[in-house]
């Protein structure tokens, strides 16, 4: 329990990995190039895993990265990484980078140029715009997704584009668009240095968000005293360092806050004074299901929320009821700090929008809201989720800044910021992931209307759920065409017509913006390899080809390009073409552009300048008397947020509601879409690894990480493998109603799933285990459950 940041780091794999490597046991800073030298330029950059945000030192010599460190002077890090952060450097330079433009004859692939390549995305596009998709993800830079936005619902007046960050951070979103009317945390990662007790909902962050929880663990190690607690469907690296675990089935943590409001209204524990100042109720509207719901009074709540006694909701959810007193007890006391963090167990869930506001409706309840340590936070996944897909909007319904398609107004915003013809951008909602995807693997002859996807920095052959129906029936479709950028071969690329070799991290500019509202830029510092090309120059380029064309949609109202950028003297830049691209800084222009949009919901930006200066800046960001600009830590609040009125406290001045009101949610229990039976006993989640992200595509080419953890598995309970005679190491058949598996039994490993649950991860894409997974989504977010699939399992 005594561990102080750095040491926790270690034991969480990061030594494990490196000396699995070196063969030795020794912890030592991966450099690619060891040898120590003055000739070492060194730049900052944030990590280009996931959305903690962590800043990296980068050395480059002889025009390759050949050294990584944590930055110092970041405050998320403070100069620390995990191993993944470590190893960053090394995924430039896996052997089999694409390197050029490649389109599929017959079963092979011929290496074409990208002006072929070009003319050939804009001939399926001409041929049908309505039928064309754009899929990205929370990996697009905020200039990436920008461009790919604008590029769609401006130039094509089409509104198929959506992101992988669909199928992790949709119910976070929709949580706190129904909560509090504006998307994105109100705290910050401060809170975890304030807070007495730490409650994670159904997430791993000692090995999903290692840098961020050994802040929590190196307050132990200067004698500071903070309970952990978590709450979880098997036992994790994070449940070693907790005081309590709390072990629920599937879909129990709704149960546990149902349970906590019960009883901070059964005991008059709640914080009158915050809920009565500024609180209103909502339930679900069964006859018009949307984020608003309908309006109920504080006894109508009261009463929904009676049958959740501590005793039902042990039922429910498996936790004993003396737990879940213990968490109403935390709650009731006014003189602790508490701040909840989740993840994917609670958005990969088709209750995911409603356990979102529960769960923050269980601190608005309480008070526990509004002071520093006091927080419901959710953590992203990827480098960008926030600042690209939710900030610039990168949705099917969405706009920039957290305007809507649907929105008259919204829409003659954009239209005025694009300078675009009134009544050009599509007021009908776009597919969102899962729809998209089966239209496009749905013949055209059977009503399946998207023809061509293309996806950038994303995975879907891998990620999707339910592969075999959402991207594996694509094969032997000769209507519908893939096209994909990508940096190496995956599998989405062994299905794609059209393979265009990207560049990555630091081979090109880029800003993001992490799960703290932090805005992070920084410069490309080395070439790609061959024809690799930046992704925004990619949609550039089709957008400047089809107006070459004379496709109208590519001009604004005055005839100028859509993405027309000028030099100093005023003159057009040719930036479409890659030997000008570098001309301008594109991602300057673009984000200055985009920058404009940020205020509606008040997530202002600083200039782009000011973030080259900074390791990054938490919105809104506000320039001082003085010409300084400010970041702000903690929103709402009077005095740190400088939207709120003085005198207010607390202000929620987006409420739905229109009174500066958030919203405290009732949702009834739901079980599982899908439970075990007898035919399939076994209830199944898939996650992440330390050592991995995502899909692998990255990190499987670092071979210390390759190495430390090599292929995927499925972790199980001693006492279901004995019940089938299966012994660690075994390789088994697991089998849900959509597919089957063969993989190695791993009995207690790292994770130890309890009797009758069992455990695999994603990340290798030789087992595809979402060709299991069901897609059963959350009605409002429309995000798949990865989370719950009855499997059986037998050796084989």
């Amino acid at each position: 329990m005594q561990q102080d940041r750095r040491s926790f780091i270690r034991s969480t794999a990061m030594s494990a990995a490196t000396a699995i490597a070196s063969g030795t046991g020794a912890f030592s800073l991966p450099i690619l190039n060891a040898a120590e030298t003055s000739s070492v330029e060194w730049n900052k950059a944030p990590c280009r895993f996931c959305g903690t945000g962590c800043h990296v030192q980068v050395g480059v010599e002889n025009g390759k990265v050949v050294a990584v460190a944590g930055d110092k002077d970041a405050e998320v890090n403070k100069g620390l990484l995990c191993v993944k952060g470590y190893h960053v450097g090394s995924a430039l330079y896996g052997k089999d980078r694409l390197t050029q433009p490649l389109l599929r004859r017959g079963d092979k692939y011929e290496e074409i140029t990208w002006d072929q390549a070009l003319d050939v995305i804009a001939d399926r596009i001409e041929g049908a715009p309505e039928r064309f998709a754009f899929y990205g993800s929370g990996q697009w830079t905020i200039p990436e997704g920008y461009a790919a936005q604008k590029f769609m619902k401006g130039g094509l007046a089409n509104n198929h584009i959506d992101p992988n960050a669909r199928l992790c951070m949709a119910s976070a979103v929709t949580g706190f668009l129904a909560t509090y009317g504006v998307d994105e945390p109100a705290g910050c990662y401060d809170d975890l240095d304030r807070c007495d007790v730490l409650i994670m909902w159904g997430n791993n962050p000692a090995e999903m968000h290692p840098v961020l929880f050994s802040r929590v663990i190196d307050r132990r190690s200067r004698g500071e005293k903070i309970e952990l607690i978590d709450i979880g469907t098997r036992r994790t690296r994070t449940t070693e360092q907790c005081q309590h675990y709390l072990e629920m089935k599937g879909h129990g943590d709704v149960a546990i806050a149902l349970g906590i409001a019960h009883l901070l209204i059964k005991n008059d524990a709640y914080d009158h004074q915050f809920v009565e100042s500024f609180c209103n109720f909502k339930s679900p509207d069964p006859e018009n299901p949307n984020l608003h719901g309908k309006s109920i009074s504080f006894e109508e709540y009261k009463q929904s929320l009676e049958p959740y006694t501590p005793e039902y909701v042990e039922e429910l959810s498996g936790v004993p009821a003396e737990k879940i007193r213990m968490l109403a007890d935390l709650f009731a006391n006014p003189d602790i700090r508490i701040t909840s963090l989740w993840c994917m167990g609670m958005n990969q869930h088709t209750m995911g929008t409603a356990i979102n506001s529960l769960v923050h409706g269980v601190h608005l309840l309480s008070g526990h809201f509004g002071k520093p340590g006091d927080a419901p936070t959710s953590l992203t996944g990827q480098p960008s989720a926030c600042g690209t897909v939710r900030e610039v909007g990168t949705l099917a319904h969405a706009l920039p800044g957290g305007r809507v398609v649907a929105n008259p107004e919204h829409r003659q915003q954009c239209e005025a910021f694009w300078n675009l013809p009134a009544g050009t951008i599509n007021p009908q909602p776009g597919y969102h992931t899962v729809e998209m995807w089966e239209q496009f693997c749905t013949p055209s002859d059977e009503g399946g209307d998207i023809d061509t996807i293309w996806v950038q920095v994303t995975n879907p052959g891998q990620t999707l759920p339910n592969l075999r129906k959402l991207f594996n029936a694509k094969e032997g479709l000769e209507d519908k065409f893939l096209i994909v950028s990508d940096v190496y071969p995956t599998a989405t690329t062994r299905l794609a017509d059209l393979i265009l070799p990207s560049a990555m991290w630091v081979e090109k500019n880029g800003v993001v913006g992490n799960s703290e509202r932090r805005t992070q830029q920084w410069f490309k510092m080395v070439e790609p390899p061959g024809d690799a090309r930046d992704d925004t120059w990619q949609t550039l380029a089709v957008a400047r080809r089809l107006f070459d064309r004379g496709y109208a949609g590519m001009s604004d109202k005055d005839g100028r390009f859509l993405f027309e950028v000028v030099d100093e003297t005023g003159s057009p830049v040719p930036a479409w073409q890659w030997e000008h691209y570098y001309d301008v800084n594109f991602d300057k222009h673009l984000f200055e552009e985009y920058r404009q949009f940020s205020r509606l919901k008040h997530k202002d930006l600083a200039p782009y300048d000011e973030y080259v200066k900074a390791r990054g800046m938490r919105w809104p960001v506000v320039e001082q008397p003085d010409g300084n600009w400010e970041e702000t830590r903690f929103r709402f609040v009077e005095k740190d947020d400088p939207y709120v009125k003085a005198g207010t406290g607390i202000q929620f001045y987006h409420s739905s509601t229109k009174d500066d009101r958030a919203q405290l949610w009732f949702h009834p229990y739901e079980p599982p879409a899908e439970v075990p039976d007898e035919t399939y006993p076994l209830m199944m989640t898939t996650g992440r690894v330390l050592e991995h992200w995502h899909s692998g595509s990255m990190t499987r080419r670092i071979p210390e990480l390759s190495r430390a953890m090599p292929s995927a598995y499925v972790e199980m309970n001693p006492d279901d493998a004995r019940d089938r005679d299966i012994r660690n190491g075994d390789l088994v058949s697991i089998r849900s109603r959509r597919g089957e598996l063969q993989l190695q039994a791993w009995l207690n490993g790292r994770g130890r799933p309890p009797r009758g649950t069992v455990f695999v991860p994603f990340f290798d894409e030789t087992l595809l285990i979402n060709e299991l997974t069901l897609d059963a989504v959350d009605p409002f977010s429309k995000q798949p459950d990865y989370k719950k699939s009855a499997v059986e399992i037998v050796k084989v």
